[in-house]
């Protein structure tokens, strides 16, 4: 089963990752891997903190000559950082704790629960791990996971679709988002709806506020079959969900048409099925966003997420202080103004992960050589039942 686990802190020495069951005999690009690390830290509303930070990858195990070698991957990104905080953040020996101590908790944010789950009179211990710091890590999984998809042409691509009040109504196809997206600041593929959302940005950082936004995100050549109805767990919609929902600040994802099906006749939300020599087996529509019954249709996957505003404000929010119980302003870490573009960056790469572990589920695990002769026998065998792979 592929799976991964990573470890860090937002101002600690470093984020480590290990990703194990990815194939063995798969070609890595590391320059591909730090691109999307680049893009994480970009985007109009990001704070002070993308200024000292320069994220790249260091493969550290289970890739030997830029190959794959079916062992578990070990990932480092470094956190430049660091160099200012080992007085605070060191692992081992004495630190100084009371200089940096989070006594004011932050309202949305893991602060006060963590505190009291773990029983921490510091709610530092509580917001280095729950940053979103960590989803650089995700980025690094999700960058080589689709290094491994691109053998089997499928690609992803993400825009922002919503800032604020901000939003596209008009949504291109997947070529025109995947041609447009990364020369925009806030990746808007629509340039009037972008300088709308850099003014909604630009208005919120004025008044010390944070903005949230929507994101999309759509997977295209995925092939009909990934995922199950058999049991719940087994649903490749379901794990989408638990997967973008598990990124900090993520509070919404639907697929598809989404929420709009509760609003929605019948007849103006399924898929209608088609068939004729030319196009074999087709939908002329894609309302249901590439899932049925927990399975992939073949049709592009397209998957909206709903990102709560960052709850840092430099205009701080009424909570209380955890030792004393007195009501206070809550704590002002350094903070961006908004992170949507950068979070459509995170969703992408989670995505990729999700669509790799079931296509292994589907195809196999061990090398890449075995995964393509298993695909290609059942793209020939769904071309003899009346699907094109198109």
């Amino acid at each position: 089963m592929l799976r991964y686990i990573t470890s860090g802190e937002s101002h600690g020495k470093c984020l480590i990752t290990i990703i194990e069951g990815i194939p063995s005999n798969a070609k890595l690009n590391i320059d591909e891997i730090n691109l999307e690390m680049k893009k994480r830290q970009s985007g109009y509303g990001r704070g002070g903190r993308m200024k000292i930070e320069s994220d790249k990858v260091e493969i550290l195990s289970g890739v030997r000559g830029g190959v794959t070698i079916g062992s578990p991957i070990s990932i480092q990104i470094i956190n430049k950082d660091y160099e200012n905080w080992i007085k605070y953040m060191n692992t081992i020996g004495d630190i100084d704790i009371e200089s940096k101590k989070v006594s004011h908790v932050r309202p949305g944010h893991a602060d006060l629960v963590g505190t009291l789950k773990y029983d921490f009179n510091d709610a530092r211990n509580v917001l280095e791990r729950s940053s979103a710091r960590e989803t650089a890590s995700r980025v690094a999984i999700g960058a080589i996971c689709k290094q491994l998809l691109k053998n089997f042409n499928i690609e992803f691509t993400s825009h922002v679709t919503q800032i604020g009040e901000a939003k596209i109504n008009d949504i291109k196809d997947f070529e025109y988002i995947k041609d447009n997206v990364d020369i925009s600041p806030v990746r808007c593929i629509d340039k009037n709806i972008e300088k709308l959302m850099i003014n909604e940005i630009d208005k919120a950082k004025e008044n010390k506020d944070t903005l949230g936004g929507v994101i999309e995100v759509r997977v295209k050549n995925v092939p009909p079959g990934l995922g199950s109805y058999v049991h719940f767990d087994k649903k490749i919609d379901a794990h989408l969900a638990m997967n973008l929902m598990g990124i900090q600040a993520i509070k919404g994802v639907e697929i598809g048409i989404g929420f709009d099906v509760a609003s929605s006749m019948g007849s103006e939300v399924m898929d209608e099925i088609y068939y004729d020599e030319d196009r074999g087996i087709h939908r002329k529509t894609n309302r249901l966003g590439g899932i049925e019954g927990g399975m992939t249709t073949g049709d592009d996957i397209i998957i909206r997420c709903a990102m709560k505003p960052i709850p840092t404000l430099y205009k701080p929010l009424n909570s209380i202080n955890i030792d004393t119980l007195e009501n206070y302003k809550a704590t002002v870490e350094r903070s961006d103004t908004c992170a949507v573009p950068a979070c459509s960056v995170v969703c992408e790469n989670v995505v990729a992960f999700v669509i790799l572990q079931f296509f292994l589920e589907k195809f196999g695990k061990d090398n890449i050589k075995d995964i393509r002769k298993n695909y290609d026998s059942y793209i020939e065998r769904l071309g003899e039942r009346g699907w094109k792979n198109l």
